[in-house]
């Protein structure tokens, strides 16, 4: 398992703290079409959920971050929120090694369902985690979870809500 210093090509992984809060800000406005949260939802999000989310950097720069929680309704299941890759850490595969990073923790020992919501043009997205799901051999399904209409007063494209599972902790 690595939770605290995990390397590949220079790239640090770790779990998220308090001091990422305002750097993660900054890095989901470098990383357009990434949605921005409030400031304060960073901190929440990096203090709150720091088990379960994962910072990379590069000679001491955030360049990758993903941040998710296990529902407490579903207890097996990681929800991830939002994966976010600045353009240094791209090319490389972290978006997936950060998912890896995140589900072999101690604290995801009973997740067996990875989730995430995406909108149906996010290519880059879909194909991550189609990837992830063949490397664990697990199954993947999704269907529309909030709408564009219903839920975002037309201002949002629809978001497909993907459910991959089951699946093992994998070897990192």
């Amino acid at each position: 398992m690595t939770t605290e210093g995990s390397t590949t090509t220079a790239i640090t992984l770790r779990k998220a703290a308090k001091s990422d809060g305002f750097r993660l800000h900054q890095l989901v406005a470098q990383c357009p079409p990434l949605d921005p949260n409030s400031m304060y939802c960073n901190l929440l999000q990096c203090t709150h959920f720091a088990d379960t989310c994962v910072a990379a950097e590069l000679a001491g720069e955030l360049v990758g971050f993903i941040s998710g929680y296990i529902p407490p309704q579903q207890p097996d299941t990681l929800f991830v929120w939002q994966v976010a890759v600045h353009e240094k850490g791209r090319g490389q595969g972290l978006a997936k090694r950060m998912l890896k990073d995140i589900v072999s923790r101690e604290v995801c020992r009973d997740v067996t369902h990875l989730e995430t919501t995406i909108t149906k043009d996010n290519e880059a997205s879909w194909a991550l985690f189609r990837s992830f799901a063949r490397d664990l051999g697990a199954g993947l399904e999704f269907n529309e979870h909030f709408e564009k209409a219903a839920h975002f007063g037309g201002l949002h494209d629809s978001e497909f809500l993907l459910r991959i599972g089951p699946f093992s902790q994998p070897v990192t």
